[in-house]
């Protein structure tokens, strides 16, 4: 969806204030780094000397956000290829502007993915990026070698396995070589050796999801929890819910409103949450302390809905780091 289609404010939301700032609460986020994932960087280092180019592979939603910069640290004397993956939830609108941004920041090598179609043209891109920018550079000790080795990185659930996968359907016309999930930490170590291409000859490291170990605020960390980097259930799901909420609102984005029935936008996620669970029947019997049971709004599933209204795309197309 254009900036030129998306749905404006009704006119009984003119004047309406909605929140400027998110309230955390109780929560911490800002430090995020399990034992799995220190010890994933040490391994990653060791294996340095047989990799010819580095593939980071991040969520096309939050180009800027997140990307752990000590992979640029631990493998910045390697080659490096950014695959921003999953640009068919992004707002294509603003690649030129990302591009640029990333480039001042000195990320030359740039591609957009969409790895999730079975028959993606995108990731036939990744290939001869690759091949470029691996002979364009010093292969130092494997100069004579006629075969390609890359790792890939990236933070836990931006669709690292996807990318492989797809490169093997499409040039092996195979299938998986590595697991894939819809949540964080499914690669919870150093796989190497999987073949991913013939023509050239291509192996690969995959790797486990390693989030920076600092998260610098909260609005970072929200946006890496709405796009599903960090357990839903270490931050909560209705916390998740309200953040999404209170970004719609505060960036005009009101498609939530027809998509939910509502009739006008709310900056209340208990209503939102309420009016939801009645309308998709998600209802709980509660038990009080006296003994007695009522039938409740059951919130945490309407929290559910709405995240994967946002994460499949339902709710508009967004880039959270540009609006």
């Amino acid at each position: 969806m254009s900036s030129s289609q998306r749905i404006v404010a009704p006119k009984s939301t003119v004047g309406r204030l909605f929140r400027e700032s998110f309230t955390f609460g109780h929560k911490e986020l800002t430090h995020w780094f399990p034992s799995h994932m220190a010890r994933g960087m040490k391994k990653m280092q060791a294996m340095l000397r047989k990799v010819d180019c580095v593939i980071e592979v991040h969520d096309a939603r939050i180009p800027f956000t997140g990307r752990n910069m000590m992979f640029r640290n631990l493998l910045g004397i390697k080659p490096h290829l950014l695959v921003l993956n999953k640009m068919d939830l992004m707002d294509s609108s603003k690649k030129t502007e990302i591009r640029n941004r990333l480039s001042e920041g000195g990320t030359e090598n740039i591609l957009f993915a969409n790895c999730n179609k079975q028959e993606s043209k995108t990731i036939r891109n990744v290939v001869k990026a690759v091949v470029d920018i691996v002979n364009q550079s010093e292969r130092y000790h494997r100069a004579e070698a006629d075969d390609y080795n890359l790792m890939v990185v990236g933070i836990p659930n931006v669709g690292k396995s996807s990318v492989i996968n797809a490169m093997r359907r499409m040039h092996l016309r195979k299938g998986k070589g590595t697991r894939v999930g819809g949540l964080p930490g499914i690669t919870r170590g150093v796989m190497d050796n999987i073949q991913v291409s013939n023509r050239p000859k291509i192996f690969l490291v995959d790797t486990p999801g390693i989030m920076t170990p600092y998260i610098p605020g909260v609005d970072d960390g929200m946006k890496l929890a709405l796009c599903g980097t960090l357990q839903d259930h270490k931050v909560g799901q209705e916390i998740i819910a309200d953040y999404l909420l209170f970004w719609l609102n505060k960036n005009s984005r009101f498609e939530y409103v027809d998509v939910f029935g509502l009739d006008q936008p709310s900056d209340d996620i208990i209503f939102v949450l309420t009016h939801l669970a009645k309308t998709l029947g998600k209802m709980q019997r509660v038990r009080a302390l006296d003994g007695t049971r009522t039938i409740q709004p059951n919130h945490d599933a309407a929290a559910s809905h709405m995240l994967r209204c946002f994460r499949t795309g339902q709710l508009g197309k967004f880039v959270l780091d540009l609006q």
